[in-house]
């Protein structure tokens, strides 16, 4: 019997075969007699019946005709594919009686003249493996009306959204979220989750972004970012939609936002406003993949450089306007968006504009236990803080094809921030018998301004000669970072529980800091052979940088003007970088393998302004890297690298600048640092099955450090003052790992999404207090079971959970280790009544056991909500909502560094009920034809 049913082209491909000494043999020839048409290079692929694995395939010759010899005995299906045409499956069998089945002409119909009662409908291929990339198609998962690109990511195996809308994929941080692969809005990718229809959505493809470099030469650099693009459906690519939401709540809490989108063949015009103070701060303030962004830390070429000071030492507090949920925030912000093509697509670009302010207020109750040979020492601090921060940013990137063979990019990127900080610290440390050691009063206000501005172009010419290429990178960086502020701080000392002294600090501080930057970078591929290919480059790194920080004390009240040269200084920093690299690439089949290393030799110079005096460092920093790639099939994929870097001590651990703002915890420097090199490996593989609808994706990490650079604590029993040193650890080799293991499938007969996450992490480290050596080891082994099941318009459930164990050792103080159990669980569900009345809750519960140090620590999160919809395609939506029922949102951490345990708790939006109307509008044309 004959059966037309449509197929999974990819499947066939490049899936390999299994041979084995058999006899048995078929053959045919695929036609198709109305069009009087030979299919030269039809697939023809041999399944078994049992599962539908493969057993083996090949290529239709010119004539159509084909012949598939060294199958076993048993029961198979034929399955022949051709583009355009509808995929013919046949089942057969192979025994002692039948050692060759000839099929003779098979005939391939084209699917435009099939009748639609003759097709059997297929089941829609969830996931493919296109390359580097896994693409999720958006048709394989349930869609209720109103669905934004958020809700459909939390049902893709693997994937998590957090209540702030940060995604991981595989326990990877996603740091970009793009729309047919342009960048929309930069920075933020929740502009895109949060606001985009799930319904527009074609398919999601998640892959590693390449550097602009490696795209162009098809050669890895090691410069990867975790990235989704959101592949919109060919009708919803020319018009217009957006969302209007307002809401007002218990408590004076609000959230009011809009966002409106003009979408065309060439051209998406977008603007956005937010105003809330429930959390949606619509506006991701990070900044830190610029070169000027970090305030002086800069880092040009690959390969390890010495790092300059920053705002980071401006002995103050710095607010970077980021919210992650500890506090009450409050924010106003706006943008614009548009990206457009011309000139028969030969020229594009993409520009950004964005405005806002967030405000931030909360406490922090922090309780620390530091492990000494001589016993423990035990912290409880408070802390209040009032932050707040102002940035607007624009961005463009223009792109020009120069001719056939040659492309320039040049981007450009200006920055303004404005920040201020209020803090305030009560501090009580006690021995391990409960006695009191010292107190701590500790004010912080500051205010500082920065200017950010970066440039670039991007030169890419392809010779004649195949995968002769030529690129050049040029680009400056400029920052200009000031900051004033007061410190006020009383510290008193006890002694057998009474006080015995007082230290009193109240002085006024300012920092300016000013860095320019210049990088140059020329990369050269040659082709040595059909499978080799060289890849030479040469980079040249200029960077000037001078930091004035001055503290003043009293001459008389309120009259600062007394310069204190301790805590003062003034320094030029002058660094030329120098690297060249050699990389070969060898790609062959299903195999690419690439191995080399760059070298940069690196001067620097620092000249103390107040004393003229000069200090130089001349070092040379290696980066030996080779990846390793096998695809096995266009459905699985395995891939090994490997990198090796230098890193150079920080001028602030080799000669740090003097700050007082902790006046119980001192930093002293060390000249004769060695640089420590670092060995990270990373293993992946990823394989799908689309008979059977499962997936397997695995991720492993490990890297050692020799010569690390660590800390030598130095810590008074009697005062609990500590004074730090960095040295370098020698016959010790610090590690460090992460295994992450998820699968999942489709369980056909419930209709239901399962997976299964296994992860363990762990690390030995090592340090020095007073003059001891301390192995700190700490392990986690977590498991996460989880499934979606859902129709549209009816219902949807979506449950993740499981349990976790942490290991915390201390060589010195075996007494204080810490292990802990822990449960993590969280689910949704939504049910539509009649009437479009829409009820819905999720759940998220924490548990983390009691350890020797710390109390049990459990919350539950319970949001729940009830909502109606209204007009065409329930585009109209009123809500009634209830945030946190329990009223038990408290912001708990808890970590280990070195010797020291620290457990945080910090305040953040708890209970309130909101009523809200949200309108999303959309009004789609056809899609006009491509030039």
């Amino acid at each position: 019997m004959k059966i037309k049913i449509p197929a999974v082209l990819a499947f066939c491909l490049f899936t390999t075969s299994l041979f084995a000494q058999n006899a048995f043999t078929i053959k045919g020839a695929a036609i198709d007699t109305s069009a009087k048409v030979k299919l030269a290079n039809t697939t023809i692929c041999v399944l078994n019946a049992k599962d539908s694995t493969l057993r083996k395939f090949t290529y239709a010759g010119d004539n159509g005709t084909f012949a598939i010899t060294g199958l076993p005995a048993g029961k198979f299906i034929l399955l022949m594919s051709y583009k355009d045409y509808a995929d013919y499956v046949e089942s057969f069998t192979l025994d002692a009686a039948h050692t060759t089945l000839d099929f003779g002409s098979v005939i391939m119909r084209l699917k435009s003249r099939i009748l639609q009662e003759v097709m059997i409908k297929g089941q829609v291929t969830a996931i493919k493996i296109k390359g580097d990339t896994t693409e999720f198609n958006a048709k394989a998962y349930v869609i209720q009306p109103n669905d934004k690109v958020e809700d459909l990511l939390k049902q893709l195996p693997g994937m998590e959204v957090d209540k702030d809308g940060k995604i991981t994929a595989n326990g990877q941080a996603v740091n970009k979220v793009l729309v047919d692969g342009e960048e929309f809005f930069g920075d933020d990718p929740t502009l895109v989750t949060k606001n985009i229809r799930a319904d527009m959505v074609d398919k999601v493809q998640l892959y590693d972004k390449k550097s602009d470099q490696a795209a162009f030469t098809g050669i890895d650099d090691g410069v990867k970012t975790k990235t989704i693009n959101i592949k919109l459906k060919e009708d919803k690519k020319n018009g217009t939609f957006g969302k209007v939401t307002g809401g007002v709540g218990t408590d004076d809490y609000y959230d009011g936002q809009g966002i409106y989108n003009r979408f065309k063949a060439r051209e998406k015009y977008s603007a956005y406003l937010t105003i809330a103070d429930d959390g949606k701060t619509g506006l991701n303030f990070g900044d830190a993949n610029n070169i000027g962004a970090t305030g002086g830390n800069i880092q040009l070429v690959d390969g390890g450089i010495m790092i300059m000071g920053g705002s980071s030492n401006d002995a103050l507090d710095s607010f970077n306007g980021t919210y992650n949920g500890q506090g009450l925030p409050v924010s106003r912000n706006g943008g614009v968006h548009y990206d457009g093509k011309w000139n028969g697509d030969k020229e594009t670009i993409n520009a950004n504009y964005k405005i806002g302010s967030i405000e931030v207020n909360g406490n922090t109750e922090t309780i620390t236990q530091q492990n000494l040979s001589t016993g423990v020492i035990n912290n409880k601090a408070t802390q209040t803080f009032d932050n707040y921060a102002f940035r607007q940013k624009l961005d463009a990137a223009y792109t020009v094809k120069l001719d056939t063979s040659a492309n320039l990019k040049v981007t450009a990127d200006g920055t303004q921030k404005n920040f201020t900080v209020d803090n305030n610290y009560q501090t009580a440390t006690s021995d391990g018998n409960g006695n009191l050691i010292n107190n701590q009063a500790r004010k912080v206000t500051n205010n500082g301004d920065q200017q950010i501005f970066n440039a670039s172009a991007f030169y890419t010419k392809k010779f004649k000669k195949p995968r002769r290429t030529f690129s050049w990178t040029v680009s400056e960086g400029y920052n200009n970072s000031e900051t004033k502020g007061y410190l006020n701080s009383e510290t008193d000392f006890y002694k057998a529980g009474v006080k015995d002294s007082t230290q009193t600090i109240n002085q006024y501080k300012t920092s300016n800091t000013l860095s320019a930057v210049f990088n140059s970078n020329m990369t050269y591929t040659e082709p040595l052979s059909k499978t080799l290919s060289l890849v030479f480059s040469y980079g040249l790194g200029i960077n000037n940088t001078t930091q004035d920080t001055k503290s003043f004390d009293q001459s008389s009240p309120g009259v600062y003007n007394v310069l204190d040269n301790t805590y003062s200084n003034d320094y030029k920093f002058n660094q030329l970088t120098n690297q060249v690299g050699a990389i070969i690439n060898y790609k062959k089949n299903k195999v690419t393998l690439n191995f080399g290393t760059k070298a940069a030799d690196v001067n620097f110079k620092q000249v103390d302004e107040y004393t003229g005096n000069i200090y130089r460092r001349d070092f040379v920093n290696w980066s030996p890297q080779a990846s390793f790639q096998y695809r096995a099939s266009q459905q699985a994929a395995f891939q090994l690298n490997y990198s090796g870097n230098t890193t150079q001590p920080t001028i602030s651990q080799i000669q740090p600048v003097l700050v007082n703002t902790d006046p119980q915890n001192i930093t002293v420097g060390n000249a004769n640092l060695k640089p420590s090199f670092t060995n990270n490996i990373f293993l992946t593989y990823n394989s799908f099955k689309p008979v059977s609808g499962s997936n397997f994706f695995m991720f492993a990490s490990f890297s050692s450090t020799s010569d690390q650079i660590v800390n030598n604590t130095f810590t008074d029993v009697l005062t609990a003052k500590t004074t730090t040193q960095y040295v370098n650890l020698t016959n010790k080799m610090p590690y460090d790992y992460n295994v992450s293991v998820n699968s999942s499938r489709k369980i056909a007969p419930l209709d239901m999404n399962v997976g299964l996450s296994l992860s363990t992490n762990g690390n030995i480290a090592y340090s020095y207090i007073n003059n001891e050596i301390n192995e700190s080891q700490t392990y986690t082994y977590s498991a996460s079971l989880n499934f979606n099941k859902g129709e549209p318009k009816k219902y949807n459930l979506n449950f993740r959970g499981g349990p976790s164990y942490t290991i915390n050792e201390f060589s010195l103080e075996t007494s204080n280790n810490n292990n802990a159990a822990g449960f993590r669980t969280g689910g949704f569900a939504s049910y539509y009544l009649p009437a479009k009345f829409i009820i819905a809750s999720d759940v998220n519960y924490t548990y983390t056991a009691a350890t020797r140090t710390f109390t049990a620590q459990y919350k539950t999160i319970w949001n729940a909500s009830l909502s109606k919809t209204f007009l065409k395609e329930d585009k109209l939506k009123l809500s009634l909502a209830a945030n946190d029922l329990l009223d038990q949102n408290v912001n708990f951490s808890r970590g280990v560094s070195g010797s020291t345990i620290t457990q945080t708790n910090t305040n953040g939006i708890k209970r309130y009920f909101m009523f809200s109307v949200s309108w999303d509008f959309t009004q789609f044309g056809t899609t006009p034809a491509k030039n």
